[in-house]
């Protein structure tokens, strides 16, 4: 995966957290809640939180885990809080304390589509790809969910791990509808199709995102000349492979192009 991928998803990932400084109502009969309604621990939660969440999105971890216990130390049932307690525990690369913080989190609220979309992430990268899937549904069919364009990319980039590819056309078409301008779908989209043979679509996302200096890379240049020499283009092909050349003569994929493995 290219450090864009990664990047943007990461940002989803933390995204993911926006969730954790609002309130919703509790019930449908009864008034939203707001700050006249939060008693001194619930402020004291939400600033630690707040604060968490800061250090989180700047890569501190272990600073913004300690923010989260303090938080939980005022708050023992903040959802929210062990939502973030499993995304700070992956990037530690402590797995069970990540999931028993994901599993818990949906104990105390069942319905929350951002955790379910971590948690289904989460599961996804360990291989547990029908299990991710499960929550990935359950999150996607959350109404009025405002990460739905995430879950489905995140849906489909793992539907395709499984080689489920005509599902995951569908999942990143949604997706794409949803975000056009977001570059991931888009390449992981153009992925997809060409493993299908759809050479003309793929085409046309992988050149959206290869338009784009900032967002083009090695990645998204190597997949086009793949598409373009499938296609018989051998010239476009050669194009994108100078372009691999010049700037970035030392990655893989200037590599493979070099040695002409273009189904490698």
């Amino acid at each position: 995966m290219s450090r864009l991928t990664l990047a943007i998803i990461l940002a989803a990932a933390i995204a993911a957290l926006a969730g954790c400084a609002s309130q919703v109502a509790d019930g449908q009969n009864r008034d939203r809640v707001t700050a006249s309604d939060q008693t001194d621990s619930d402020r004291r939660a939400r600033l630690r939180m707040e604060l968490a969440s800061g250090y989180y999105s700047r890569g501190q971890l272990e600073t913004a885990l300690d923010e989260v216990k303090q938080a939980l130390a005022v708050q023992p049932d903040m959802a929210d809080a062990y939502n973030l307690r499993g995304l700070i525990y992956e990037g530690l690369g402590d797995d069970r304390l990540a999931e028993e913080s994901y599993k818990h989190a949906l104990k105390l609220k069942p319905s929350d589509p951002d955790t379910m979309h971590n948690y289904g992430w989460f599961l996804c990268q360990h291989k547990r790809i029908d299990e991710s899937l499960g929550w990935f549904r359950q999150a996607i069919a959350t109404p009025k969910y405002p990460g739905l364009s995430r879950s489905l990319m995140t849906q489909g980039m793992c539907q395709a791990r499984i080689n489920a590819l005509a599902d995951a056309d569908r999942s990143l078409s949604r997706a794409y509808e949803l975000e056009p301008s977001n570059p991931v779908v888009a390449v992981n989209l153009a992925d997809v199709l060409y493993r299908r043979g759809e050479l003309e679509r793929a085409r046309f996302y992988i050149g959206r995102v290869n338009s784009v200096q900032e967002y083009s890379n090695a990645q998204t240049l190597w997949l086009a000349a793949r598409i373009e020499n499938k296609m018989g283009n051998t010239r476009a092909a050669r194009d994108y492979g100078r372009q691999l050349r010049a700037r970035f003569p030392q990655a893989l994929e200037t590599q493979a192009f070099e040695r002409g493995r273009y189904d490698d």
